[in-house]
């Protein structure tokens, strides 16, 4: 219900006292002894003027004239300072200064003992409260007007306290068309059904500041207030729940309201909580959206599924555009490139652009607005995977010519996928795999993670590692969820995702003999459509190649294979182990190369011998390598039989 300006306030003052004027008219006939006649006394036919918010609420409730007067009467006691003492005289008891049903019963026009029940108006919609004294009856406790419908009755509007910790009000955000054009079909919804009946909707998308965004544009249409509910604050007991029921339904009647009930931190596999939010969805009338990345479970009332996609490609381009028209900062080329790199809501965007007007670290303004795009991707997938810092560079990666001059091919189709596949026409080409993948494969240590490094190094770009061997789970659905999970979050930024010990998920393609074979057939189909479809770099790590079917390969676009190292590819390693400032003395590389061991298992050893020197304030020396080398043997149990070292 909208209220209008200050004059109509006064005026709805003016007609709310002449109401409460009638009822104290008719205890003073009661003090006095004067029988009711429904002709001859002034209460016979109240005012109800069209812009009484009295008038409304009579209307909205259904409230018969006597439960409008019990109303009235309550109300009195707060607005008249006569009305305490006309109650305790009316009832013979100065005692008794209060309203009471019995004295509504004997006093007011037109009783009627149902207006008492729970599931009267005055009782249901909580506009009235008793008391509850052991000693007193339903008809001789004292009746109060609800706090928040007498500040209603006045004009005042405001959300009600018992509500006010569990929901957040939402404002309008600006909306690209296409989620404007979802907004408008909401709100039609709405415009064809009697709001007592109206269908659930069902708002999903991985977005939540988009999707609110949609449902008070919607609302707005309706001159509807919006209140959003997280779904973990949903009442536990049945109880609570149904009290909020009743406080959030009148609420809706008093201020116009809709509900957006927020899901997306609810645990599916939670029972109980799952249990609740499904009743609040099938019990709350009115406008009501429960807004989730997926669809909620079955619920037994209708329920209207709306799917809410990131504003496309080229109306990211044109809010930064926008956006960035007054600062001359990029060219329409770069803005492509960020728009192919990175898939940003609005707010995001300008979120973006504020943080690299703000930063003062001397980068180039297009160098700013990368890492600040990068800062707000990644916000989504921290809480999912483990970031890694790369600080490995070209350099320090030693592999043979061949599957080096591969990853560098992996570099580039990543750097230039906007040039290619947006400028040249590819992507209106070909409809499905456009995401990069690549499978890399090797024995543990031969520098798969560090290859992924380099490449987050040469592209700027995040790398999330995401052990397999975790997401991989033993039941059935939960997989693929995992799955969808990483991904979804990962379209944001087009980061780089480091797939690690793929060989929990990979292997040949088992003959199906039960649910369990087939579902993890299904698994890998997921993973790999993923990756296709992924609209940045997506790597497999696998120690053993060969333990992955031929045709899933198929639809991976490069396999790097990682060998272990030889001879001189180990003396290389050793080369580049310690950093510049490590002071090393009479170190032989080529003794060094003769351990037949991994680059990963030479840096652990450097790095140890390191620490040996340095507790013996020396510079590294063979002695504190091969006592470091001894160490890394043992782990790998081993014997260091591989050089003949004499008594060093």
């Amino acid at each position: 219900m909208s209220m209008p300006g200050p004059n109509w306030i006064e005026a709805n003052q003016h007609d709310l006292m002449e109401a409460v004027g009638e009822v104290r008219t008719a205890l003073d006939r009661a003090i006095k002894g004067k029988a009711f006649d429904a002709i001859d006394n002034q209460v016979a036919e109240p005012a109800s003027p069209s812009h009484s918010v009295l008038q409304t609420l009579c209307s909205a409730f259904g409230l018969s004239r006597f439960e409008r007067a019990v109303l009235l009467m309550c109300a009195g006691v707060e607005l008249d300072g006569r009305f305490s003492s006309l109650c305790g005289a009316a009832q013979g008891d100065p005692a008794k200064a209060f309203p009471t049903f019995s004295l509504a019963l004997a006093t007011l026009p037109e009783p009627h003992w149902s207006a008492l029940t729970p599931v009267a108006p005055l009782r249901r919609w909580r506009l009235v409260e008793y008391d509850h004294q052991l000693d007193a009856s339903l008809l001789t406790a004292r009746l109060r007007i609800d706090e928040r419908v007498l500040h209603f009755l006045t004009g005042i509007q405001y959300l009600d306290e018992r509500l006010a910790n569990m929901l957040e009000p939402i404002g309008g955000d600006e909306l690209v068309s296409s989620h404007q054009l979802v907004a408008r079909d909401i709100a039609a919804i709405w415009a064809q059904e009697d709001y007592g009946q109206l269908p659930l909707i069902e708002l999903c998308g991985a977005d939540a500041v988009t999707r609110r965004a949609i449902v008070a544009a919607a609302c707005s249409a309706h001159s509807l207030r919006l209140y959003a509910l997280a779904a973990e604050h949903v009442p536990a007991s049945a109880a609570e729940l149904e009290a909020f029921i009743r406080l959030w339904e009148r609420e809706m009647t008093l201020s116009a309201a809709a509900l957006c009930v927020e899901t997306d931190a609810v645990d599916r596999n939670d029972a109980k909580t799952v249990a609740q939010v499904s009743r609040l969805l099938e019990l709350v009338r009115g406008v009501l959206v429960v807004a989730a990345t997926d669809r909620w479970s079955p619920l037994r009332r209708s329920s209207v599924s709306v799917a809410v996609s990131k504003p496309t490609a080229e109306e990211q381009r044109t809010v930064w555009q926008n956006l960035l028209a007054d600062t001359a900062v990029l060219v329409n080329g770069q803005v492509v490139d960020l728009v192919s790199q990175f898939s940003l809501t609005v707010p995001a965007i300008r979120a973006s652009v504020r943080e690299a007007q703000a930063a003062g670290d001397g980068r180039a303004p297009e160098a700013r607005l990368w890492h600040a795009c990068r800062s707000q991707a990644r916000l989504r997938l921290n809480d999912l995977t483990q970031r890694i810092e790369p600080t490995a560079a070209w350099d320090d990666l030693v592999l043979p010519p061949a599957e080096k001059s591969l990853l560098r091919d992996v570099a580039a189709q990543v750097a230039h996928r906007a040039r290619v596949y947006e400028t040249w026409g590819f992507a209106e080409k070909i409809a499905r795999g456009l995401g990069i993948s690549a499978l890399f494969s090797g024995p543990s240590g031969t520098g798969k993670t560090m290859a992924a490094e380099v490449l987050a190094n040469e592209l700027d770009l995040d790398l999330y590692r995401i052990d397999l061997a975790g997401v991989v789970s033993k039941y059935i659905g939960e997989t693929e969820k995992n799955l969808r999970r990483v991904f979804d979050a990962a379209e944001d930024s087009g980061a780089i995702l480091f797939f690690d010990e793929a060989d929990a998920l990979f292997g040949k393609r088992s003959e199906v003999k039960d649910s369990h074979d087939r579902y993890a057939n299904i698994e890998v189909s997921y993973l790999l459509q993923r990756m296709e479809a992924y609209r940045g770099l997506a790597v497999l790590a696998t120690n053993l190649k060969g333990a992955v079917d031929a045709a899933f390969l198929r639809r991976i676009r490069f396999v790097i294979n990682f060998p272990f190292p030889d001879l001189v590819q180990r003396a290389e390693i050793w080369r580049r182990v310690f950093p510049a400032k490590t002071p090393a003395d009479g170190l032989d590389l080529t003794v060094l190369a003769r351990l037949s061991i991994a680059g990963g298992n030479i840096r652990n050893i450097a790095l140890n011998a390191a620490f040996l020197a340095a507790r013996s304030d020396e510079p590294v020396r063979m002695t504190h390598v091969l006592h470091a080398a001894r160490s890394e043997y043992v782990k790998l149990e081993k014997p260091l039989t591989e050089i003949g070292i004499g008594g060093r």
